[in-house]
């Protein structure tokens, strides 16, 4: 039995995104947990998808010894405020320094978390300084495994300091929670005495989030490759598309491979790397208009639903989650039957709260972030009204306990708006069922989602448009102005 530390520091930073993430942002909870410390954090993160979960369930079946530090995450979104992480820091490190002498230490950690730094320009590689920090208290020996995220940007620093880094394998991220069953295993075979040999690539090509899907071709047979060569190779391996959304030093996909033979790990590597340059045109797919997209699910006819996701407006990219293009579009063409959620304005859910169900009320809804088309002025009828707290239902934010703020449903004409207090992304049914939706039965389904929303919609689709709507989480890069990429790093994938 080994006493093994675990804490979690999470953050997904578009640093095209201006706003900065302060400590508040960590402090409260949305979908996951808001900031713990010490033994809160087993009951706040129990039952839930997520990598902590999953890790704190293997490793109490071998009987280690678990002592929680610590639990912080936030919401995608602009770069972490210096105060904020260093506030977290000065926590965690208490709480390590306590709890030492330990045997190993788990983290759960993003990949992509990028730190304002007022004077000395960014901390790019934020996961590589923390990991630094740490091996200042607990030594180079005392093992370190980290469960990561699809979209981690892993760089030299963050594989050199630690023992293993294990991936979730799919996106929408159905299996966080495994990604941490998966590390206790690697961290047990590290406490038996088995030393690993670390292999490591990075490819020279940006990924658009919508083409990083595993459910859609080449990541579907990509990973299916992974699995393969596991098994082969016996090691643990990760193709890790990356988070193209920040320009750092180390953004881009990654390779990682893991085990005790180094020429097999560097030849499972090696292979993965080389699969992925051959498929590097296939990365595509068709961006829809909102004119367009909107025009084309009002011509289609027969069973199910026409979703349109709203894929630059995802708040799970940082966006602000706000944006009304597609609902103008929506009016304008006078779609008889639509509904469309999350649409961030706590404003609207605190008047509608004010006006009570059935009343009607004149509102400016949404684009408060100023990005894209004006706000949508209306009367607007209230539908139904919620209090944002309810237990995710769908695979990707299964046992999840939602706090988004104040909701409310409000109906302009044909259309069904869904509106929350605080931002999230789309991408479980509760969410419309809280507000008294069912979304199977909606003609067209707006989602202002990328890919996580696959999880629990795609089995209701007659259809899927990635719409090109206003919005911070780009899908096409090439229109983005890059500047501290690594030399040779490519954006120009044809979209």
């Amino acid at each position: 039995m080994a006493r093994i530390a675990i804490a979690g520091f999470l953050h997904e930073t578009n640093t095209f995104v201006q706003r900065t993430t302060g400590m508040d942002a960590f402090l409260t909870a949305d979908a996951w947990p808001g900031l713990v410390q010490g033994p809160t954090l087993f009951d706040a993160v129990a039952g839930t998808n997520i990598a902590i979960a999953g890790f704190i369930k293997e490793a109490a079946a071998h009987h280690h010894q678990l002592v929680p530090l610590l639990w912080a995450s936030a919401n995608p979104s602009g770069p972490v405020a210096q105060d904020a992480y260093e506030q977290i820091w000065a926590m965690l490190k208490r709480e390590l320094e306590q709890a030492m002498p330990v045997d190993a230490l788990f983290l759960d950690l993003h990949g992509a978390m990028v730190v304002e730094h007022i004077d000395a320009g960014q901390i790019e590689d934020a996961e590589g300084e923390l990991l630094e920090r740490i091996r200042a208290i607990i030594g180079p020996d005392v093992p370190i495994v980290a469960a990561l995220d699809f979209h981690a940007n892993i760089s030299p620093r963050m594989v050199a300091l630690s023992d293993a880094l294990t991936v979730y394998r799919t996106y929408p991220h159905v299996d966080m929670s495994d990604t941490g069953r998966r590390a206790a295993i690697v961290l047990q075979r590290i406490l038996a005495g088995e030393r690993l040999h670390k292999a490591y690539r990075q490819i020279p090509f940006l990924i658009p989030l919508p083409w990083q899907c595993t459910l859609i071709e080449p990541l579907a047979a990509l990973m299916h490759l992974v699995e393969q060569l596991e098994r082969d190779g016996n090691v643990s391996a990760s193709i890790v598309p990356g988070f193209p959304l920040a320009d750092i030093y180390d953004c881009g996909p990654t390779v990682v491979a893991y085990g005790s033979d180094a020429a097999a790990s560097e030849a499972v590597a090696q292979r993965l790397y080389d699969a992925m340059l051959a498929q590097r045109a296939t990365f595509s797919g068709r961006l829809w208009s909102a004119a367009d997209a909107v025009s084309h699910a009002l011509a289609s006819s027969g069973d199910g639903t026409i979703i349109l996701a709203d894929s630059q407006d995802n708040p799970g990219g940082g966006a602000a989650g706000d944006t009304t293009d597609i609902l103008h579009e929506l009016v304008r063409q006078r779609a008889p039957d639509a509904c469309a959620g999350l649409l961030c304005d706590p404003a609207a859910a605190a008047a509608a709260h004010a006006a009570g169900v059935g009343a009607t009320l004149e509102l400016v809804l949404g684009a408060h972030s100023g990005i894209g088309a004006a706000p949508l002025a209306g009367r607007y009828t209230v539908e139904a009204l919620g209090n944002g707290r309810f237990t995710g239902t769908g695979p990707f934010y299964l046992g999840c306990k939602m706090d988004l703020g104040t909701m409310a449903r409000l109906r302009l004409d044909g259309i069904q708006i869904l509106v929350s207090s605080h931002k999230q992304q789309a991408a479980d049914q509760a969410m419309f069922r809280h507000l008294g939706i069912d979304p199977a039965r909606q003609h067209i389904l707006v989602l202002k989602s990328s890919v996580h929303f696959r999880a629990d919609f795609s089995q209701l689709a007659r259809e899927i448009l990635i719409v090109a709507a206003s919005g911070e989480n780009v899908a096409d890069l090439a229109k983005l102005h890059y500047q501290r990429l690594r030399p040779g790093v490519s954006t120009g994938i044809e979209i």
